[in-house]
């Protein structure tokens, strides 16, 4: 999805740890199906704390297309709200980042106060009947970890670790799905971008992230046996089992489910996923059958783990309407058909979130929109949370558990698909077939 600019070499994989691996966690999970919605700290929740992100925000607000941030759609203060928005889309998921740099501003202090607020924003998840998934790192390090080298230093790795298992003791017995790393391979170019790590330095910072997510994988299973952790990672069409060599390949062992960001397809006839290098994410043409190879694919690789669509979504430029007459709604309704597709045939998909529940901050704008419920944080000062259309088809998904017997897709497969490089052309997936029920 992004400018492919690491040229890493692998290092060797990490010794096999004596907690439980996945493979001994058993298959206990609170629901059969996981409907979601997701966001991230730093993206929705205004407020800033120091971080890599706000130093790079405030040096280029203004400039190359970066946004001033403001205070995003502040969910620091609107939480209950969104959450409730969630609720009544009767999702029974809430997926949410715990900041490191609000709960730790510096390496000798830990914030009661912010601490506090995740405490209750936990408790307004769970009083909603939804399950807490929680993620751990979302791009953004505080600032005294960029200070100290960032994840080119070995100490990031040790302080990690202690972040982990604070906020692991302090939601053990809350039922949490976990997430270490969001997109570790995306999270490396957004380590250049932000200069908190330097190209010569990638070596030394990919290997301390696969040790950081290994270790605070025994971490968290040591507070709680029964725990959920992945890394979700970002699906590359075409390129996939090339870039997870770097990461999901050095810690495969140290997961519970596999997750999965779903975005943009390849095939003969839509190249168009070459928008992705200039950020300009609404000129890609979306192609909702791809999840259904980015699924096959996983499944063929880890056929023991189950698989759950962290992210997926649909970006629009500044709410406009795509190509063409495509809506939320259809490009929503036709993802879960695909899904339904991939559970029929075998594939163990557990769970899909949306992202996200509101538009957000985009890495540096505002103008790509991913929201359930749009949100204008440069023009409007109330932050009105607006529903997309995709709001009503989202609440329908969820009564009935999937689409409707005998939905037809509105956007067609694509000519030979490269999503799973030639297997998805070799094998495409079939228009019409069994659905499965995801309740």
């Amino acid at each position: 999805m992004r400018r492919t600019v690491l040229m890493i070499v692998l290092t060797a994989v990490a010794a096999l740890a004596t907690t439980p691996t996945a493979a001994e966690n058993g298959d206990e999970w609170s629901r059969t199906f996981y409907w979601g919605v997701a966001s991230s700290g730093y993206q929705s929740e205004g407020s800033a704390p120091d971080s890599n992100w706000k130093r790079y925000v405030d040096k280029n607000a203004g400039t190359d297309g970066v946004d001033p941030y403001h205070d995003s759609v502040d969910f620091r203060h609107r939480y209950k709200e969104d959450i409730q928005l969630a609720k009544r889309m009767g999702v029974n998921t809430f997926r949410f980042g715990i900041e490191w740099a609000r709960v730790q501003p510096n390496p000798d202090m830990w914030d009661t106060a912010e601490l506090a607020y995740y405490d209750d924003v936990v408790k307004h998840v769970l009083d909603a009947g939804m399950t807490p998934m929680i993620t751990l790192h979302h791009f953004v390090e505080p600032g005294w970890v960029t200070d100290q080298g960032s994840w080119a230093s070995a100490e990031t790795v040790s302080d990690f670790v202690a972040f982990t298992d604070r906020i692991a003791r302090r939601y053990h017995d809350t039922g949490a799905l976990w997430v270490t790393f969001n997109e570790p391979f995306a999270l490396m170019l957004t380590l250049f971008k932000t200069g908190a790590v330097q190209p010569l330095q990638a070596l030394s910072a990919q290997s301390n992230i696969v040790r950081a997510h290994r270790e605070a994988y025994d971490v968290i299973h040591r507070v709680d046996r029964n725990a959920k952790v992945t890394s979700n990672q970002a699906y590359i069409s075409g390129f996939n089992d090339v870039t997870d060599l770097l990461f999901l390949d050095q810690f495969k062992d140290k997961l519970d489910y596999i997750g999965i960001d779903y975005y943009y397809g390849l095939s003969l006839d839509n190249w168009t996923a070459i928008s992705a290098g200039n950020s300009e994410f609404w000129k890609i043409k979306l192609q909702p059958e791809g999840i259904y190879h980015a699924l096959r694919a996983y499944h063929r690789r880890f056929p023991h783990l189950p698989l759950y669509i962290v992210e997926n979504g649909m970006p629009t430029d500044n709410g406009k309407t795509r190509e063409p007459d495509y809506t939320r709604a259809d490009n929503l309704n036709d993802t879960i058909y695909w899904i339904q597709r991939a559970k029929a045939d075998g594939m163990n998909v557990i769970g899909y979130n949306y992202w996200s529940l509101t538009d957000n901050y985009e890495w540096g704008t505002y103008r790509a929109r991913f929201g359930l419920y749009t949100v204008d944080v440069l023009t409007d000062p109330t932050l009105t949370r607006k529903p997309t259309d995709a709001v009503a088809a989202f609440t329908a998904i969820t009564g009935r558990g999937g689409v409707p017997d005998g939905y037809r897709i509105e956007r067609q497969p694509g000519l030979c698909s490269l999503v799973d490089t030639l297997i998805s052309c070799l094998a495409p997936a079939r228009v019409n077939g069994p659905l499965a029920e995801l309740k």
